[in-house]
């Protein structure tokens, strides 16, 4: 590396040779420092950062992390990911050498996130804390991992905040049935619901719903992608799990109803999409309709709550559910265990018939 000044604007530039990571020797350069000294510090960040060498700065860890994680995960979650550690983590570590935090630096500043009130006197919700805590210790680890760091300091000083229990609300199938009559006066709010209530589906995945989707011969629809509004951009991504690809299929009632839908968009194309609405504008519509049907106001996604409640009731097993909705079915028993009837006196009766048969012939 070398440090020149730039005679035409009077600034300061670093020339950066290095070898990437085929073997390949590459140059490049940084421009506009005001000062020689500002230069100087950047060039040996970007040295330790080449070397590897963990007495860099937090925040040019960070930036080997962001280089690191950013391709790998969906872009409205490295957004999440990124606005926590620049907002809550960086202003406070930035500037610190990454080798020398210690636990009770970690400390220090949850106690910092603890004691912030806003301007209503309000603090950070349990939930958000911990959220904040787990992004700070997912850093930590991928310096423990892949970078040597000796221990990570965030585990060591514990975790802040605590899971937020969110009650698990559903309709009952009369009181969707009340909810969906009073949608009729909108068409694209009425099919929307339909969809969501009868097959179990995420909001990404309905808005991402193309004519493509629908096989009316076989009465289905694929699910193989989610929508996300991001930066004022429309973003079609992968649905949020493997387990969420799958094929649905719907009931001969919701099957007729979505052709109709389709036949009344005008010169609709197989790849457009089919609700051409926000998840503000459900959100919206739910207030609408459970105000004017006088059911219960719950969240759009609990509608998916509301559809495994249904199925739980009509005695599906839990493994045909979490297929249906694209859960795992250790999670389907766990979140909805509550729902299922009780086996335990069948189990223990056949089990007393079971020990009653191989008594028979003793004596």
């Amino acid at each position: 590396m070398a440090v020149y000044k730039d005679g035409d604007t009077g600034t300061w530039r670093v020339l950066y040779r290095f070898t990437n990571w085929k073997g390949e020797r590459k140059q490049t350069q940084k421009r506009g420092f005001a000062t020689k000294r500002e230069a100087q510090a950047w060039e040996r960040e970007a040295m330790l950062k080449q070397e590897s060498r963990l007495d860099m700065t937090f925040e040019s860890f960070f930036e080997l992390y962001e280089a690191d994680k950013k391709k790998r995960v969906k872009e409205n979650t490295w957004d999440s990911k990124s606005h926590v550690i620049r907002t809550k983590i960086l202003p406070y570590f930035g500037e610190r050498k990454i080798e020398s935090i210690e636990a009770k630096d970690v400390i220090a500043w949850q106690n910092e996130l603890l004691e912030y009130k806003d301007a209503q006197g309000k603090g950070y919700s349990p939930t958000y804390l911990k959220t904040i805590h787990s992004q700070l210790s997912a850093i930590f680890n991928h310096a423990v991992r892949f970078y040597h760091l000796r221990s990570n300091p965030a585990q060591l000083a514990g975790t802040m905040g605590a899971e937020d229990y969110k009650e698990m609300r559903f309709w009952t199938k009369e009181e969707y049935l009340k909810f969906a009559d009073v949608m009729m006066d909108k068409p694209q709010s009425y099919y929307a619901f339909e969809l969501l209530y009868w097959c179990g589906i995420r909001m990404g995945e309905l808005l991402a719903l193309t004519a493509k989707d629908f096989d009316f011969e076989k009465c289905t629809v694929t699910i193989n992608k989610s929508y996300q509004r991001l930066k004022g951009r429309d973003v079609i991504t992968s649905p949020k799990t493997p387990k969420s690809n799958r094929t649905i299929k719907m009931p001969k009632f919701l099957c007729e109803e979505m052709q109709d839908y389709i036949g009344m968009m005008y010169r609709a194309k197989p790849n457009d999409r089919l609700f051409l609405i926000t998840k503000s504008y459900l959100h919206h519509e739910m207030d609408r309709g459970a105000k004017v049907s006088g059911v219960k106001r719950i969240r759009v996604h609990d509608l998916r709550h509301s559809h495994v409640s249904l199925l739980v009731e009509m005695g599906f097993s839990a493994l045909a559910i979490a297929e249906r909705v694209g859960h795992e079915s250790i999670e389907i028993t766990y979140r909805y265990a509550h729902l299922f009837p009780t086996k335990q006196t069948e189990m223990a009766d056949k089990l007393d018939a079971e020990r009653m048969s191989g008594s028979q012939g003793i004596f």
